[in-house]
């Protein structure tokens, strides 16, 4: 077993090296939740697993929306996010923060929502008298208590918001633990990205690492997953490997700061993306993240817009990046509406 033979089975797992169908994609996304949208791009779109589908998912993902086949919540550190309804009461374990106190704020938009609703914002800035930015808030923090339910089946602003329990009648938030709810998410991770590490469960699902690892402590004594390299895989992956051929890759994608992978791994590529940034004389944030052959080899760098992004520069720590050069350049352009970058490495791209 060797780290080739584990990213070859990731990319596969994730559906790189083979574009998922229908029925494929449909349980990689519920390995994968909550789904996001391009990150920075496109206010009400809806999620993406870009590269992975055989079709146009996000064309797929909007159909789902809007027959309610996914379903938008707070999840993650309280990040908008879409997850499929079966799995509301597991979801609702892992990120359901209680109101310890409930503001006067709050407590009225709360009866009002249970008397009156469904009401959008402006519905309810007339009735109560309250400013946007008063009431956008306390909807946020009701939410997160799983109240409320905004009710988003496409892109536009005028949504309905419900009592969470007059949508959902028959939920039963307390039918998990987060401890049990944890345990079931991360056999769902480990088969996605096969080997990984606590501080990568963390980084994704934005719980503290001291649970997961006592649920992964868990699932180790109960012969679900063994350690390996610093992290743990399941068993029975562990078995799988030891027969794996690892078939050459050879692709690039740029990667957006949604994207699962980016996030799982996103303290790592932003200590790496900075190594390579740091005395640049020009905007160079991170935008978007090269995967060369199945890792992280390069950033496209600026400054995010509302509109196109200013393509500063690609940097990349390929020894051999002259030879990838053009695939590269062509792999930002292709998610940046045909905008080139202005530079490669530092050198400008005539």
């Amino acid at each position: 077993m060797n780290l080739t033979k584990i990213n070859a089975l990731r990319m596969e797992r994730q559906h790189f090296t083979k574009k998922a169908n229908e029925a494929e994609y449909l349980s990689l996304y519920r390995d994968l939740q909550p789904g996001q949208n391009v990150y920075w791009n496109g206010f009400g779109q809806p999620p993406t697993l870009s590269f992975r589908a055989a079709f146009d998912d996000i064309e797929f993902n909007r159909t789902r929306q809007q027959e309610r086949k996914l379903i938008k919540g707070r999840f993650a550190g309280g990040n908008l996010g879409w997850i499929v309804p079966e799995d509301l009461e597991l979801f609702i374990a892992l990120y359901k923060k209680p109101l310890k106190t409930v503001s006067d704020t709050q407590s009225l938009l709360l009866r009002l929502i249970e008397s009156e609703g469904p009401l959008n914002i402006q519905q309810m800035k007339d009735e109560t008298g309250l400013l946007v930015k008063e009431i956008t808030p306390a909807l946020h923090r009701l939410q997160e208590a799983f109240l409320i339910y905004e009710d988003q089946t496409d892109g536009e602003w005028d949504r309905g918001w419900y009592a969470f329990s007059e949508m959902f009648p028959d939920i039963d938030p307390d039918r998990y633990t987060r401890h049990d709810a944890l345990k079931t998410v991360l056999q769902r991770f480990s088969y996605r990205f096969v080997q990984f590490t606590s501080a990568m469960a963390k980084s994704f699902y934005k719980l503290p690492e001291k649970e997961i690892k006592a649920a992964l402590t868990d699932l180790e004594n109960e012969g679900i997953f063994e350690p390996f390299e610093g992290g743990y895989m399941l068993r029975a992956d562990a078995r799988i490997l030891e027969n794996y051929e690892a078939e050459p890759m050879y692709f690039v994608y740029a990667i957006h700061r949604n994207d699962p992978l980016y996030k799982a791994n996103e303290p790592q590529l932003k200590a790496w993306a900075k190594t390579l940034t740091e005395n640049l004389p020009y905007d160079a944030e991170p935008l978007q993240y090269l995967l060369i052959d199945g890792e992280f080899r390069a950033a496209s760098v600026g400054h995010f817009r509302n509109g196109p992004y200013d393509l500063n520069d690609i940097v990349c720590d390929l020894p051999d990046a002259g030879s990838r050069k053009q695939e590269i350049i062509d792999a930002v352009i292709a998610v940046n509406y045909g905008k080139k970058p202005q530079r490669f490495c530092g050198k400008t791209i005539e």
